[in-house]
């Protein structure tokens, strides 16, 4: 079984006529912020339901039930008054918001919860201080809130239903369904299975994207890999007897003249690692199909920046392969010279995305980019340091690192920076036989001395990396999402690229 090129996506419109206490539908949501610790009710869609439910909001924030703070979710069976199935109140938190996810989890936590079981109509308000990127992200937070990991389950938890929009922009809402297919369309290639997405399944799943987004397509090879002179991802490869891949897609707005990219996005697709001959224990193994998720994010984005017109040039590249542990599988002390001609020891198979990116990354660098974002479930190490939810920063250019930590920020998506001093961390990485290790010196700082890694195929130009090995995957779900594929950093790519236009 292989993905949609694009999932299908149930309908998102937009309602510019009907009162909000006249809608008909299923389910009505609406979103209440907080004003000095207390449910705000005095203005908007709060107000005029308050006022059509004979003040009931006002009893429940007087009875301590509602309060408007962020994950609140309240839902009122048969509302009076009013001609909907049931009424979700939604806390989106303080009045000013300074947490710019709160729309996007907000929305998503109210369909999450609505899309427990089937719906024929759900009507989402608006809240009139929203700005059009925060409608945008609302959007985009419903409809990947309602999608679930179940994609092979005979009884599905989450039923997606159509949403119909009041009081929102028809361009924010139209941008925002858009940006959340691109964020529905990263977590449904990280949650399938391994057996169905491998190098060249992959591969053939971001030409059916590029097609239908109308981005440009080059796949290349195992034997295209080989005149290349790929042989970093070739090697990461060779336990298994699927070849690896690495797929292109390049990108040239409306009216944007010819000339090198502005943005090139970079991302590891293993699309299983067992660790190869430095094999992991099963229960490391487990969660390994989503080890590519940094190429789905890759692609989902690209797709979401085509399907948006943004006027930018654009390149993505996919390093595509299986680590495995077939006869062929490369081997600890293996000397590997890469793309660049840079040779690497092999001091664990485990290390591998770096090697794959290693090449990908001196073929983008072959291209000229203006600047290059790599995403990549690189290592543990950045877990440690910074949790399940926190993606880490790395770059040799602070000013193109603030624009991608801006981006990502902006949208929702917390980043946090790390060092990369090299009188401290260069050495670390220099090998005894090569030129370099593919891991560093004893445990410490190893989130850091992969990117260092990854640094020395960039040829200078500016570069940010983005571990993350944290928020990819959800092992457990949380209010506003399913766990499995999170789509991380989709969104932050997309607004990188418009700030770039």
């Amino acid at each position: 079984m292989t993905p949609d090129a694009m999932p299908p996506q149930p309908p998102i419109t937009v309602d510019a006529t009907t009162k909000v206490a006249a809608v008909t539908a299923d389910a009505l949501v609406i979103f209440v912020c907080s004003r000095d610790g207390r449910a705000d009710l005095g203005r908007g869609p709060a107000a005029a339901i308050d006022a059509a439910t004979g003040g009931l909001l006002t009893r429940l924030a007087a009875a301590g039930e509602l309060h408007g703070k962020p994950g609140e979710c309240l839902a009122l069976l048969a509302p009076p008054g009013l001609q909907v199935g049931q009424l979700v109140v939604v806390g989106t938190g303080a009045a000013a918001p300074s947490d710019p996810a709160a729309p996007y989890r907000a929305a998503a936590t109210a369909t999450r919860h609505l899309a427990a079981k089937p719906r024929t109509a759900v009507a989402l308000v608006a809240d009139p201080d929203w700005t059009a990127r925060q409608t945008e992200q609302a959007v985009a937070g419903a409809a990947v809130g309602m999608v679930g990991q179940d994609l092979f389950r005979a009884e599905r938890r989450r039923t997606p239903f159509p949403v119909v929009w009041l009081g929102a922009d028809a361009g924010a809402v139209e941008r925002g369904a858009r940006i959340g297919a691109g964020v529905n369309l990263a977590r449904r290639l990280v949650n399938m299975p391994p057996d169905d997405i491998y190098p060249a399944s992959f591969a053939a799943t971001a030409a059916a994207v590029a097609a239908d987004t109308g981005l440009g397509c080059e796949i290349w090879d195992e034997a295209r890999l080989v005149r290349e002179g790929c042989r970093a991802i070739l090697a990461v490869g060779k336990g298994s007897h699927r070849s690896p891949r690495i797929v292109l897609l390049t990108y040239r707005g409306p009216g944007v003249p010819e000339g090198p990219p502005h943005l090139a996005l970079v991302g590891k697709g293993v699309t299983f690692d067992s660790g190869g001959l430095s094999l992991k224990p099963p229960d490391g193994m487990l969660t390994m199909k989503c080890d590519m998720a940094g190429a789905a994010a890759t692609l989902a984005a690209a797709a979401t920046i085509a399907r948006l017109g943004l006027p930018i040039r654009l390149v993505a590249a996919l390093g595509l392969a299986e680590n495995m542990t077939g006869p062929a599988a490369y081997k600890l002390g293996d000397v590997i010279r890469a793309r660049s001609g840079t040779t690497i020891e092999v001091h664990n198979t485990d290390a591998e995305g770096r090697i794959v990116l290693a090449d990908v990354l001196d073929v983008v660098r072959g291209l000229g980019p203006a600047g290059i974002v790599d995403a990549a479930t690189l290592t543990g190490a950045c877990v440690v340091a910074l949790g399940t939810e926190v993606a880490g920063l790395f770059t040799n250019d602070q000013a193109w690192c603030d624009r991608v930590a801006t981006a990502a920020r902006a949208v929702g998506e917390p980043v946090w920076q790390l060092p990369m001093y090299p009188e401290i961390y260069d050495d670390l990485i220099k090998g005894e036989v090569a030129d370099i290790k593919n891991i560093g010196d004893g445990r410490w700082g190893g989130a850091i001395t992969a990117a260092k890694f990854l640094e020395r195929f960039v040829g200078g130009i500016p570069w940010t990396h983005v571990d993350i090995a944290g928020p990819a995957f959800a092992e457990k779900p949380r209010p506003w999402t399913d766990g499995g594929g999170s789509g991380a950093m989709v969104r932050a790519f997309v607004e990188l690229a418009r700030g770039l236009g």
